[in-house]
């Protein structure tokens, strides 16, 4: 495996500024890609490119080309490549080798000024036995059902572990932006396999986020679907991968609430994350949630792919073929295979919760009121897509929920962030979101993966404080615009309380997530972690710049939580807020606070945990990190890589790590330790130690690289132990209040000004020393946002005992002032305190709050220092004139009268424009030191008559007209004029900054005089001045008194002052009504009376400064590149703005550029900077820099960060003004192409301008654009004067100017050339003269290849010997398998549908690229001959469209070389001779399309029925009526032929269309080729060059010329040796070198289609030319609808033929193949051991047995057996024939089906499926539904062989097939070997069918079968019937002997007795009638015995028995006597 790693890039400025660029990395012709880097001048992509060697290693010939590419050019712009040589890679495996800043070349192998930095390394194949665990874990990437918001995600190529020079890589987070971008989800769904149910028709329920799909219904366990979902998204890319694809695959034929089989859920943002934003052929595995224990329910296979502008989708069948199946599973995170633990997380208690409730405080009149809780609070925890809520507390700030939530977590986990939300609301209604927090997992543990020898632990955390943030309570109720704040999408603006959070891990899992209470003893057991201390906040305000013109008055507020909020009501009042300030002109563009030797300053007290500890780890190690950081970056800035310098360098760091890590943390106090910090320090201490005695051993001998390396590893372990997450504290939060309303914001985190007293590294870095803040808009919005404010500000926070260090980090004097203003009213001429209407007599600066002076209390420990005095505040009273250097003064001169009556002074004589009084013009006068330039007069340039005068008419009650005419009517009543004159400040006065040190009297000590105490205005809320005028009604002034503390104390005083100076309530009802009705007027955000009383009477903080330092700054202005026109005219006039501190300058205006050069030094004199001059050097102010267009301002061209301070200084480039060398610069001009309409008119006459350095040249017009678009000359030199040194070099600008009538000359397109570097050379050497195309010859020449051409014609052909005709015949039938095809599949890779013995005949191959020709690396763009610069118009308008509008196109090139500045040496060659005719030629072209693949659906089913259109110039030809319906990977096979005269048909456009009934058709996605760069380029890319030279056949020579005159033509116009060939062939000289054909071609192909031997000879050598080859290109295809966005591809290939040399060869025959019809007899003879399912009545088990049988995807056509009635032993006999028919190509092994989906649907749509046979056993029911006995699939292409017993049949016949010996693996078995049935025809035996139970394959029954395949011919000669029916032959199938009980029993009742009685209970019968006869008789004889006994007792026929015997006795003596 061969691994790249893209670190970083750098692009030189002017190659282009902030581009979206990606690496393109090559290694044996597979291309790999990164992802796009947007807007970035130094991309940084830290991203893995992998190539899997398998057993193929690397040599010492190998390498890796790597290519910088601005996406948006597609190909067409380059930032240079580069080419690696993997020698040393391969000799070091496993090492990586970092290549750093390697200079990147273009074409001309020139650097671009562009470098690249790159990581290699090289891992071994190796056989891993199947024992052994893998290396990489999928289900490391799998997202079950998850919420991980920006989680880390693994690295998706398995690692080896870290050895010697190896460096852990850590994995990238994309930084894609946060706006909305276009995007594009790809689901591919190929098949499933074993799943875990019977007889199903499984379908595919695919969800994309919201959308949902479902592919078709399928049959069976194993089902084929091949279908692909696509759904496009325009959103913000955190948001888009958050959600989720879900693939369910469903029981169609269940129930919906049965119908799950399983599921599979992945994150989208992981499959963006994945290499190449795609999982290629992945095996997903099924499982079911909510019966997890169940496992495993069976695989899918997918393909998924997310696409962003510019990234390519990889190709799905590449990627396939190389991919191990093995390492293709992905397992899901929630099956239990992992360890599973509990995660427990303890809810306690809440503080500071905001109240919410919308106008809820205006009902609070009473004070005991004032501190209501109306929040009903509740925390909702989210992990792994799960979510708990807490109970609902209702009406509690401070909520104590005291509850455990447990959610179930495997480990590793891929879940990382736990979201922590609070919300206000009922639990089941309505809730409100007050803020959010997150949790990192990994941040709380450790695994102990990165260092062997540290142990890891599991998560946990706390208990403490985790702290929410939100939007601001005071915007909810205005539509909050800060809800992605409160959402948690964008960081939280305002501090929103916190919540008390305990993590734990317990072992024992548990199957779901629970809520539970905590019992008392463990809420007890947390408050020894909560003691509380007091920590002091101090801000001193410096400055405040770059403010806006605002007219409000401003203040700052600094809080901590709600210690220092105005609008909280919790906390004591503190002094949180700054004084007002009225914002002052800088005298050029902004504003600033006229703060100057007062500083105003802020100090809160406040109370939290005691974080020290963490907060000093925290800081000591960011101090050993940056410091590790900085040697680390001058180790690597070496390069040299032995020296002097590298011991140097390497022993600093050595030293200082080692000293470092030696450094021991602070004590802990383990009464409040909690086991993270135990766990943490413990881990820290043991990581540093091991990396000091890494350090050590290590020596600065060892190779650079090496060492490089391993600072690296040391830097990133030092960087995962850095995060401190318990660090309770918020953050400090600094607003901006205009008129008290909040504008701008910052945040500054607490351990970057935390005081420790461990030392200077556990002290925060900005503790106590002035800082530059940049504030944020409150309410900003995408576009440019100008900087709300600049703030300078020293901040200092740490315990109130550590206070005194504060005071030694205070540069000035601190006083404590209390204020108010005492108001009056002049009435009548007398100024009083009557008649102030709602003004107090004594109030605060906005008049407002009631502040009597004998109602001030004094703050606990402090004191009155001296009596009340009065003070005027300049500061508020500086004029809107200050700093002015110019005014214009207006008054409106007004008149009134009746109708009819004349013109007389109104009651206002003199207004301003709103009509408000103003002074007379005669009583205005000039301010001292200013002059009156212009005398008053009227103003006659707008709508006014020739007096001045504009009309109107009041309409009551107005008192002004609302609308103003320049034309008197007679209903006019009112009239106006306006007088103006323009006054200029003198400046041969005092400087501006003497004028402000005046007036705001600084560093003076004198008292105000009586007269200037007071301050005036014209009304209440107006400014106040100073200087009295007659129409001021108020004034005021202000008093102070001075505030010392009382005791002396070890604590700062200033941190003391809690609480108000005093509260008066009288005025309370009175405030409260007139806040009332501004809210019912003005509709603003409601505050109550006491917050405005608790917020304003709070005491003063000042810093007051004796001195200023005052600075001079010289700012050098040189050049500015790549800036963005403002306006639609594309150009600018660019200046650039300088701002520092109160000072700002600009520079002057370069009017028409984008690229200025001012060379203007721009001097900031007498700056006045107070403070320390050391602190001063330490943290300078910055100086920022902004570009506009004009000296207006029309709108910002962009904002650059201040320069680097380094070593005292402003590091200023070597060489300001840069060394000038005399250079030309000679231009190729082609001409122009594409012209586009310009204001609804085409372009007719255009020319071109080219300017660079200040000098410029113009080419003569073209007279007619439309019929020759080249220029006249084509040739132009350039004498400029350009910079030695690259980096100054000007660009080139490209201007095309359109002459049209009346001599308008629009500039109808631009461009800019900014890497000019690329077009150095050197003009003496030999060779690199210019490229000329292959084809451009002179006419002379021409008529000699022609007359060549004629005698030596293309279908020249050598006589063979005539064959005999049994070879002939073998022969044509070889050639009807070898088609082109056949070369297709050959240079595709798939051998198997080649057919025949392709490569072992000989025959040629093809190159298949996988990307445009263009942009193959070896053929440069083919712009060899002339680039293709395109040329645009206007500016970027719209930021969701990056491209500015293309106007055209210029077809050019450039040579840039130094000529000699003494004019006696001779000039250097021209560049570009020999340039061919410039005219046009008639050509013809073809156009072979094959095939387009993963196409966009366009169609509802999914699918789009595509069909080609191609236009060149203006024909067009298309196929409309030959759409292919419903497929997204359409073969089209076809061959186009068009005629076109180039250039001026030079685009040949290929369309694909979706075909709709009703037009119009939608677009697919279209491509372009540039026809004339494949005709004009010396790479031959017209006609690319077959491997051999034949004849005839698939590789016939199709070009125009033969191979020998193609080789003398590009001998002459290389200026080279022509070749020498001998006449036979057989040898050949060609530069110097000799070859031999018989070398060339060792093996003859026996195919015997060969040329001649002497153009054989003379194409071997053309193929050592490197020219483009016969090839396939694969377009991509895009759409403008979507742009950037892949549609899908399509490969092809174009021939360009010039019909000047004559007719070109025959096209090729590219016809797709068409399937083959064969017909497969199925016998079904027997089953055996059949389940039986039914039961008889005497309890038998029996089934009444019948086979059913389809092939896939023919489901309607399923054929059944007659039944088996009553088989009672599971054997069936049948003695049925199946017959099906299909559609089968067998190079493919494909089965084509075309079929209607549904009986609506017009077209049939054409299948591929493999061709599959499957068997179903079912028993038969009469009056439900028949029962599922097994199933039988076979693939005919690959089958296991039939038993020959029924005993060996068994279901590991089937398992081997589909590929499954184990649970956890579906693929692992040994191969066996397969049978086709396309190659053996015949097959019989026996079969297995299975049924799934418990997750197992059981073997349900089997089958024997025979099956024959026969094709359409034979099938006619051998026919045979269904069944049994007729024709019954082939065989002659007999009717099954079954036994006797196989009939149904409603056909022969007395028969079925007979077999269901006699027959089976016969022996039954005979016993039961003998003991029935038996019982008969004894019953005969009981009743008869009674009878016999009674007459043997009495025996009456004993007499006469006894009378008888004697007679018989005397008979019987007669007889003896006788």
């Amino acid at each position: 495996m061969l691994r790249v790693v893209v670190l970083s890039a750098h692009i030189a400025p002017e190659s282009a500024d902030r581009p979206d660029t990606c690496v393109v990395a090559n290694f044996r012709d597979f291309e790999r890609r990164t992802r796009v880097v947007q807007k970035e001048q130094d991309p940084i992509w830290n991203e893995t490119l992998v190539w899997y060697l398998d057993a193929q290693p690397l040599d010492s010939s190998s390498y890796v080309t790597v290519e910088l590419l601005d996406w948006i050019s597609q190909g067409e712009r380059s930032f240079g490549a580069a080419s690696f040589s993997l020698a040393s890679v391969a000799e070091r495996p496993k090492v990586f080798i970092t290549i750093k800043d390697q200079a990147l070349r273009d074409s001309s192998l020139e650097a671009t000024g562009n470098t690249i930095t790159l990581k290699i390394a090289f891992t071994p194949f190796e056989v891993k036995p199947i024992q052994q665990p893998k290396k990489f874990e999928c289900s490391k990437f799998v997202c079950c059902p998850v919420h991980a918001k920006d989680s880390e995600q693994e690295e998706l190529v398995p690692r080896d572990r870290i050895g010697a020079g190896e460096i852990p890589l850590p994995t990238p987070k994309r930084d894609l932006g946060n706006k909305k971008q276009v995007f594009q989800v790809r689901v591919g769904i190929i098949e499933c396999r074993q799943l875990q149910e019977n007889n199903v028709k499984p379908v595919v329920k695919v969800s994309i986020a919201d959308h949902v799909f479902r592919t078709r219904i399928r049959f069976g366990n194993n089902p084929f679907y091949d279908e692909t979902f696509v759904q496009n998204f325009n959103e913000i890319p955190s948001q888009l991968f958050e959600e989720y694809i879900t693939i369910q695959v469903m029981n169609s034929k269940a129930l919906r609430a049965d119908s799950l089989i399983g599921v599979f859920k992945i994150e989208i943002g992981l499959v963006y994350e994945s290499p190449g934003h795609a999982l290629i052929a992945k095996w997903l595995t099924l499982y079911h949630p909510t019966q997890l224990h169940t496992g495993l329910r069976g695989y899918v296979k997918v393909n998924l792919c997310v696409l962003g502008a510019g990234d390519r989708a990889p190709d799905a069948e590449k990627v396939a073929a190389t991919e191990e199946l093995e390492n293709n599973i992905l397992k899901s995170a929630v099956m239990p295979a992992a360890r599973m633990i509990t995660l427990q997380i303890y809810i306690y208690r809440a503080e500071d919760m905001p109240q919410m409730s919308e106008g809820i405080a205006y009902f609070r009149t009473l004070p005991e009121d004032l501190f209501g809780d109306y929040v009903d609070p509740s925390v909702e925890v989210n992990f792994a897509g799960r979510s708990l809520r807490t109970k609902v507390v209702y009406g509690d700030a401070n909520p104590h929920w005291n509850q455990l939530m447990s959610f179930p977590m495997q480990l590793p986990s891929m879940c990382d962030l736990v979201k922590f939300t609070v919300l206000d609301g009922d639990q089941y209604g309505t809730s409100d979101i007050l803020g959010t927090a997150f949790l990192s997992l990994s941040q709380i543990s450790y695994t102990g993966a990165k260092v062997s020898d540290l142990s890891g632990f599991l998560p946990c955390f706390g208990p403490t404080f985790l702290t929410i943030y939100g939007s601001p309570s005071e915007f909810v109720s205005q539509g909050d615009p800060f809800a992605k704040q409160r959402l948690g999408s964008d960081d939280g603006v305002d501090y929103r309380g916190r919540i008390l959070v305990e993590v734990n891990t317990n072992k024992e899992a548990i199957p779901n997530q629970t809520v539970e209470s905590i019992p008392d003893e463990m809420v007890k057991r947390i408050e020894r972690y909560l003691p509380r201390h007091q920590y002091g906040l101090c801000a001193v305000f410096y400055s405040a710049t770059m403010l806006t013109n605002t007219k409000e008055l401003i203040q700052f507020e600094v809080s901590i939580g709600n210690y220092g909020n105005t609008l909280d009501e919790t906390c004591k009042p503190l002094p949180s807020t700054t004084q007002y300030s009225h914002a002052v002109y800088d005298g050029h563009r902004y504003y600033y606070l006229p703060w100057y030797d007062t500083k105003p300053m802020v100090a809160v007290s406040s109370f939290w945990e005691d974080v020290t500890y963490r907060i000093a780890c925290f800081n000591t190690l960011q101090v050993v990190h940056g410091r590790l950081k900085r040697n680390l970056d001058a180790l690597k800035a070496i390069r040299v890589a032995t020296g002097p310098t590298t011991d140097v360098a390497w022993n600093r760091l050595q030293k200082e790590l080692t000293e470092d890590c030696k450094k021991s943390f602070p004590a802990l106090d383990m009464h409040t330790a909690t086991v993270l910090d135990q766990q943490m320090q413990k881990l820290r201490t043991q990581l540093l130690q091991k990396i000091a005695r890494a350090a050590i051993s290590l020596r600065s001998t060892d190779p650079l690289q090496k060492l490089i390396a391993k600072a690296e590893n040391w830097l990133n372990l030092i960087a995962s132990i850095i995060p401190e997450t318990q660090i309770s504290l918020p953050d400090v939060v600094i607003w901006m209040l205009c008129d008290d309303t909040r504008v701008a914001y910052a945040r500054v985190k607490p351990h970057k000004i935390m005081f420790s007293k461990a030392g200077p590294y556990a002290k925060g870095r900005l503790c106590g020393k002035t800082q530059t803040i940049f504030l944020k808009g409150a309410q900003s919005k995408g576009g440019y946002t100008p900087i709300p404010a600049l703030l300078r500000v020293r901040m200092w926070l740490g315990r109130l005992a550590d206070s005194a260090e504060w005071m030694k980090c205070c540069e000035g004097n601190i006083v404590v002032y209390a204020e108010t203003y005492e108001n009056q009213r002049k009435m009548h001429g007398i100024w009083g305190t009557k008649d102030l209407m709602d003004h107090p007599n004594f109030s605060d600066v906005t008049g407002q709050v009631s502040l009597p002076k004998d109602q001030f209390r004094l703050p606990n420990g402090w004191k009155w220092d001296g009596d009340w005095t009065v003070e005027p505040q300049r500061r508020l009273l500086l004029d809107t004139e200050t700093n002015h250097t110019e005014v214009l003064e207006e008054v409106y001169e007004n008149q009134i009268r009746k109708p009819g009556r004349t013109w007389k002074l109104a009651t206002i004589p003199y207004s301003d424009m709103r009509g408000a009084p103003a002074l007379a013009k005669g009583e205005m006068v000039c301010p001292s030191g200013w002059n009156v330039v212009e005398d008053w007069k009227v103003e006659l340039n707008r709508a006014v008559d020739d007096a001045g005068w504009e009309y109107g008419v009041v309409i009551p009650p107005a008192e002004m007209p609302r609308a103003w005419i320049a034309a008197e009517k007679t209903y006019h009543t009112h009239r106006r004029r306006r007088w103006f004159r323009k006054r200029c400040r003198n400046l041969d006065s005092a400087s501006r900054e003497e004028l402000m040190s005046t007036f705001l009297k600084l560093h003076s000590k004198k008292k105000a005089d009586e007269e200037e105490v007071w301050e005036y205005a014209s009304l209440y809320g107006w400014k106040f001045h100073l200087e009295r005028r007659p129409n001021d009604v108020i004034r005021r002034r202000c008093w102070r008194r001075k505030l010392a503390p009382s005791v002396p104390s070890r604590v700062v005083p200033i941190f003391l002052l809690e609480g108000s100076l005093g509260m008066e309530l009288q005025g309370l009802e009175k405030i409260k009504q007139r806040l009332t009705v501004k809210k019912q007027e003005e509709k603003v955000v409601e505050q109550t009376p006491s917050q405005n009383l608790l917020k304003m009477n709070t005491p003063l903080l000042f810093c007051v400064f004796k001195h200023p330092v005052y600075y001079q700054l010289r700012c050098y202005i040189y050049q500015a590149r790549d800036l963005v026109g403002s306006g639609t005219k594309g150009s600018a006039d660019p200046v650039a703005h300088v701002s520092f501190l109160h000072m700002s300058q600009c520079t002057k205006a370069i009017s028409g550029t984008l690229h200025p050069c001012w060379d203007e030094t721009l001097l900031f004199e007498n700056i006045l900077i107070y403070g320390d001059p050391r602190g001063t050097e330490q943290n300078p102010p910055v100086v920022a820099l902004e570009f506009f267009d004009g000296p207006a301002g029309d709108g910002s061209m962009g904002k650059h960060p201040p320069p680097p301070w380094m070593d005292g200084i402003y590091t200023i480039p070597k060489g300001i003004r840069p060394i000038l060398r005399l250079m030309a610069i000679e231009i190729l001009a082609w001409g122009l192409r594409n012209m586009k309409n310009y204001n609804l008119l085409a372009i007719s006459s255009p020319n071109l301008q080219i300017e660079c350095g200040g000098d410029y040249i113009q080419t003569p017009p073209i007279k007619n654009l439309q019929e020759n678009p080249n220029f006249l000359i084509n040739v132009y030199l350039m004498k400029v004067y350009l910079p030695i040194d690259d980096d100054y070099a000007p660009p080139i600008e490209l201007k095309v100017v359109d002459h049209r009538e009346f001599g308008y000359k629009p500039v109808v397109g631009q461009a800019t050339i900014r890497a000019v570097s690329q077009y150095f050379c050197d003009p003496w050497e030999e060779g690199k003269s210019h490229n000329l195309p292959t084809r451009a010859i002179s006419k002379l020449k021409m008529k000699e290849r022609l007359s060549k051409v004629i005698q030596k014609p293309w279908w020249w052909r050598v006589p063979k010997p005539q064959k005999k005709a049994k070879e002939k015949a073998e022969e044509e039938e070889e050639e009807e398998q070898v088609d082109w095809w056949s070369k297709y599949y050959v240079a595709t890779g798939d051998l198997a549908k080649s057919g025949g013995h392709y490569l072992e005949r000989g025959f040629d191959s093809v190159k298949v690229y996988s990307c445009e020709l263009e942009e193959v690396p070896e053929f440069h763009g083919l712009q060899d001959f002339c680039q293709t610069f395109r040329l645009y118009r206007g500016k970027v308008v719209d930021e969701s469209f990056e491209d500015p509008m293309v106007g055209g196109e210029f077809k050019g090139l450039f040579r840039i070389y130094p000529l000699p500045e003494n004019p006696n040496v001779p000039p250097p060659p021209r560049q570009f001779q020999g340039l061919p005719e410039n005219v046009a030629q008639l050509c013809l072209v073809r156009i072979y399309i094959i095939r387009a693949f993963n196409l966009q659906p366009k169609d509802r089913n999914g699918l789009c029925d595509p069909y080609i259109k191609i236009k060149l110039g203006k024909k067009k030809i298309g196929d409309r009526e030959e759409y292919i319906p419903n497929t997204l990977q359409p073969i089209f096979g076809r061959t186009y032929e068009l005629s076109c005269s180039i250039p001026v048909e030079k685009d040949l456009k290929i369309s694909l269309f979706d075909f709709d009934i009703f037009p119009p058709d939608d677009l697919i996605g279209d491509t372009i080729i540039d026809l004339e760069n494949r005709l004009m380029s010396h790479y031959g890319a017209n006609c690319g060059l077959p491997q051999t030279y034949c004849v005839s056949g698939p590789s016939q020579w199709r070009d125009q010329v033969p191979p020998t005159e193609l080789l003398a033509n590009y001998a002459f116009l290389k200026n080279m040796p022509p070749p020498e060939i001998s006449d036979n062939g057989s040898k050949a000289v060609f530069l110097g070198k000799a070859y031999q054909l018989s070398n060339l071609e060792p093996k003859m192909p026996s195919h015997g289609l060969l040329g001649p031997a002497k153009e054989r000879m003379a194409l071997h050598i053309l193929h050592t030319c490197r020219l483009v080859p016969e090839h396939i290109e694969t377009r991509t295809l895009y759409s403008s609808i979507q742009p950037g966005i892949e549609q899908g591809k399509v490969q092809m290939w174009v021939d360009v033929f010039p019909e000047s040399l004559g007719e070109p060869g025959p096209p090729f025959d590219i016809t797709p193949r068409n399937p083959k019809r064969y017909e497969l007899r199925c016998i079904i003879w027997n089953t055996k051991d059949v389940d039986l399912e039914d039961t008889n009545i005497f309890g038998d088990r029996m089934s009444d047995i019948y086979v059913k049988g389809w092939l896939e995807g023919l489901e309607e056509e399923k054929q059944k057996t007659d039944i088996h009635y009553r088989s009672l032993t599971g054997d069936g006999n049948f003695n049925w024939r199946f017959i099906f028919t299909m559609d089968y190509m067998p190079m493919e092994q494909i089965c084509i089906l075309t079929k209607k989906q549904h009986f609506w649907s017009l077209d049939e749509t054409m299948h591929k499926v493999p061709p599959k046979l499957i068997i179903q056993i079912w028993d038969n029911d009469k009056f439900s539904a028949d029962d599922f006995l097994g199933i039988l699939e076979l693939n005919l292409t690959s089958m296991p062989p039939p038993a020959k017993r029924p005993q060996q049949c068994t279901v590991k016949m089937l398992l081997e097939d589909h590929g499954r010996a184990s649970p956890s693996s579906p693929f692992r078995h040994r191969k066996q070997k397969r049978t086709s049935l396309f190659v053996q025809k015949n097959m019989r035996g026996w079969w297995p069918c299975i049924v799934w139970e418990d997750d197992k394959p059981r073997v349900s029954g089997k089958v024997e079968m025979t099956l024959e395949l026969l094709t359409d011919k034979e099938a006619e000669e051998r026919p045979a019937g269904k069944g049994r029916d007729e024709p019954n032959m082939n065989p002659f199938l007999k009717v099954p002997e079954r036994p006797e009980t196989s009939f149904l029993w409603f056909t022969a009742p007395l028969k079925s007795l007979r077999f269901v009685i006699w027959q089976k209970s016969k022996w039954k019968i005979l016993i039961f009638f003998c003991i029935v006869l038996l019982f008969f008789l004894f019953c005969a004889f009981i009743y008869s015995a009674p009878g016999y006994l009674a007459m043997k007792l009495i025996n009456p026929m004993k007499e006469i028995h006894f009378n008888r015997r004697p007679r018989k006795r005397k008979h019987k003596a007669k007889k003896k006597h006788t």
